[in-house]
């Protein structure tokens, strides 16, 4: 097999980069894949991120939006899967505060409203349980999906335990 030099490295990881959005850690695992010395994958680590190829306010900025729009995750998941990238904790809380929230009621609102149609339950204290650990599990906090089931659910005396 044949060896891949630096520069024809760097050029590939460019080329990754100008692809979509990547963290540092997407690219030191690329790189690391092709067996280069750590000394050059740092060199080349560090000239994408003076050249700007890899930025991880950018890139944060982009997941954050990507996952809520297309996704439907909530803050939890996105801020726990940014983490497990290695971004630091102050750019993380950056773009997860930048999330408006009108639309995150919105997008949690309709995510429930689809998913009572679908949901079975004994009954409607059952369907509220079931539709609060979906949204849970898709990472939505508790206070927030509370809210917007109390909204479904309205009128049902039981919504008023989990305030």
């Amino acid at each position: 097999m044949k060896q891949i030099t630096e520069p024809e490295l760097l050029h590939r990881a460019a080329a990754y980069c100008s692809s979509a959005e990547r963290c540092i850690q997407d690219v030191k695992k690329k790189i690391d894949a092709a067996g280069l010395p750590t000394e050059a994958a740092q060199r080349i680590i560090d000239r994408l991120l003076k050249e700007k190829f890899i930025d991880e306010e950018r890139f944060c900025r982009s997941f954050v939006n990507d996952k809520l729009r297309f996704n439907k995750w909530g803050r939890i998941k996105i801020a726990y899967e940014l983490q497990k990238r290695g971004i630091p904790a102050s750019k993380r809380a950056e773009a997860l505060n930048n999330i408006d929230d009108e639309e995150y009621r919105d997008i949690l609102h309709s995510l429930l409203k689809n998913k009572k149609k679908t949901t079975k339950g004994k009954d409607e204290r059952e369907l509220f349980n079931k539709l609060l650990r979906f949204a849970s599990g898709r990472g939505f906090e508790s206070r927030e999906a509370v809210i917007c089931l109390q909204q479904l659910f309205k009128g049902s005396n039981y919504a008023d335990d989990f305030e």
